[in-house]
């Protein structure tokens, strides 16, 4: 299977942005952890700080499951969650941070309601638990 998994604005800082929230550890050592632990699957990573950039990354369609983490767009990206509502392949949203603990603006997502399940506050090991969701 080919996961893309696509991460939105400041999430390239990931291992130094805010560590208390984010942790220490970066996005390309989880990808290289994730690598060796599912050799049986294809997995592409995208990360974008521009809106129509992602949207563009998902029409390109050449993957056959979307893990992803809009960061900030989470909240407000009409036009991210209208391209999410268009793909027809399985899809999990993913935040590092428990967006229900924190401020109120992050507590919502327009963009979970067109993905089949939101994984919250597990830290990295979200990625992995929607891997091990999408087999």
């Amino acid at each position: 299977m080919k996961i893309l998994i696509l991460n939105g604005p400041n999430l390239n800082l990931l291992g130094t942005r805010e560590p208390e929230i984010y942790g220490t550890v970066s996005m390309e050592e989880e990808l290289k952890a994730l690598g060796k632990e599912f050799t049986h699957h294809e997995i592409q990573y995208y990360q974008s700080n521009v809106e129509g950039e992602i949207i563009n990354r998902i029409q390109q369609d050449d993957f056959d499951a979307l893990i992803i983490n809009p960061g900030a767009f989470t909240h407000y990206s009409y036009a991210i969650a209208d391209c999410l509502k268009n793909l027809s392949k399985p899809k999990i949203e993913v935040h590092i941070s428990n967006i229900y603990q924190r401020e109120e603006f992050r507590q919502k997502s327009v963009t979970a309601a067109y993905t089949d399940g939101v994984l919250s506050g597990l830290g990295l090991k979200g990625y992995r638990l929607a891997i091990l969701s999408l087999k």
